[in-house]
């Protein structure tokens, strides 16, 4: 009974994620009137439906602890275990040694730690065959719906998100204010898709998850002998519908690490569906493919795909993000860089030297900078954020290099022991999309805070967990 109950309050809570900034925008603007900020109460309904669901697999993994029944590895640490623990040690060591503060501390440790204790936790319980069914089609499900929604949103005037609660201004983070209701490219005037999300990039980044789901359904169904059969072709139907919807959003997005991330996914799947030999004939084909494409665009519309100001910000911080990491070995603790920087931090935006910045004058609280120079306010220097452009460097400055490496060796392994069984690749539908909507994930998080949207990293996370958990029972208890 525990154990049901359980995967539908996983299923509940993976389903509405997504809709997360839509839900709290819209409730804050009923309780407490237009122009505030996300409500901290409504927003986090989802720490506290996962709180639930942890506490429910505690309860479950002691009820075997006091009366063992089962050969489920409840109990048993390994590898992974002990460097999420390690990770979680070192986070807590910093914190005491730095004198961290609490609110920064508990920012940090929302972002960094709170999906890795969840997936501690959650790889230890069973999860049954049909639950793993159904949270594959729901994301299908909610991934189409927030797809037709995006797309529908590009045609949508400013006041009517305004009429929701988002702010009246668009391209902009301002910490204590409404989210924007979309971001265009700056250097044009093209409007990039954010469907129900907070920003683009994290659509772009949550839609690898759903994309993961139409290649793993693919590579079933021409790896299937029976496919060319009618329980086939009712398989396919749907799959060929959602699979160019899905792509056609994530490419409206314009955020290119998850192109990135989508790409190397399309090419993990090319292999596991093709004879080597045909393999790199694919391989080669697409690489021709998006070489010629890359150049189309940079020929065609070069404001809209190398967007120089966005291109520099992902070449230098990084470095930047390197050298703070290399002359801080052990680290400047929870918050010191990446979202949980950002929400304490004042809102800045850097513009070319020959920019105009005359427009941010109905903006007074933002800091503005041309190039290295700032020119508003001029009343005191701004503290802006610390954003690396890169999940793994962003550990290195707050854990140290020792932090970046356990890091890495957890990614790394995950990957590993996703993707292989006894040297070879061995995984069922589940399996693949956990490894490919990881590896996906974990390529954009070079240039991105991929995970630092709580659908992408609680779906994605949990998604591992089940997917690493001891062999699924045939039915809930």
């Amino acid at each position: 009974m525990l154990q049901r109950f359980r995967e539908w309050l996983t299923i509940a809570l993976l389903a509405l994620l997504p809709f997360h900034a839509l839900l709290v925008t819209v409730g804050t603007k009923i309780v407490a009137g237009p122009g505030h900020s996300p409500m901290t109460a409504l927003a986090l309904w989802k720490e506290g439906l996962l709180g639930l669901i942890l506490l429910i697999a505690a309860a479950e993994i002691m009820r075997v602890c006091v009366h063992p029944s089962t050969t489920l590895r409840m109990t048993r640490f390994d590898v992974i275990d002990l460097l999420v623990i390690g990770l979680l040690f070192l986070a807590v060591a910093l914190g005491i040694g730095l004198h961290t503060p609490r609110g920064l501390f508990a920012l940090g440790f929302r972002y960094d730690f709170v999906p890795l204790v969840a997936f501690l936790i959650l790889r230890r319980v069973p999860w049954s065959d049909v639950f793993q069914k159904r949270l594959l089609f729901v994301l299908i499900g909610v991934g189409s719906f927030l797809a037709l929604f995006g797309i529908v949103s590009l045609l949508l005037p400013t006041r009517f998100f305004v009429a929701l609660g988002y702010a009246d201004v668009h391209s902009l983070y301002v910490p204590g204010g409404p989210l924007s209701p979309y971001q265009q490219i700056a250097e044009s005037w093209v409007r990039r898709v954010q469907s129900t999300m907070s920003g683009p990039n994290q659509l772009g980044v949550w839609m690898l998850l759903p994309l993961s789901v139409c290649f793993s359904f693919l590579a079933s169904w021409v790896g299937d002998k029976g496919s060319r059969g009618l329980k086939g072709f009712k398989g396919i139907v749907p799959l060929s519908l959602f699979t160019p919807l899905i792509l056609l959003v994530l490419f409206l997005t314009f955020s290119r690490a998850a192109w990135i991330g989508a790409f190397v996914m399309a090419m993990i799947v090319a292999a596991r569906m093709f004879p080597p030999r045909l393999f790199k004939r694919v391989l080669l084909g697409g690489g021709v493919l998006v070489l010629v494409a890359g150049i189309a665009a940079a020929v065609l519309f070069p404001s809209v795909f190398f967007r120089l100001s966005s291109s520099r910000g992902h070449l230098v911080r990084p470095m930047e993000a390197a050298v703070k990491m290399l002359r801080n070995p052990f680290g400047l603790g929870l918050g010191a860089a990446g979202p949980a920087s950002n929400r304490v931090s004042e809102p800045c935006v850097f513009l070319r030297p020959q920019d105009d910045p005359a427009w941010a004058k109905s903006q007074p609280n933002l800091c503005v900078f041309l190039g290295s120079t700032q020119v508003q306010p001029t009343s005191h220097a701004c503290k802006c954020p610390f954003l690396p452009e890169n999940w793994y460097l962003q550990v290195g400055v707050e854990l140290g290099v020792l932090g970046f490496a356990l890091f890495v060796s957890l990614v790394v392994l995950l990957l590993r022991r996703l993707g292989m069984e006894n040297g070879k690749w061995k995984m069922n539908n589940f399996q693949l999309v956990a490894f490919l909507s990881f590896l996906g994930i974990s390529i954009a998080a070079l240039f991105l805070h991929a995970w630092e949207d709580a659908a992408v990293a609680y779906t994605g996370w949990i998604l591992v967990a089940v997917a690493l958990a001891e062999a699924p029972s045939t039915k809930p208890q």
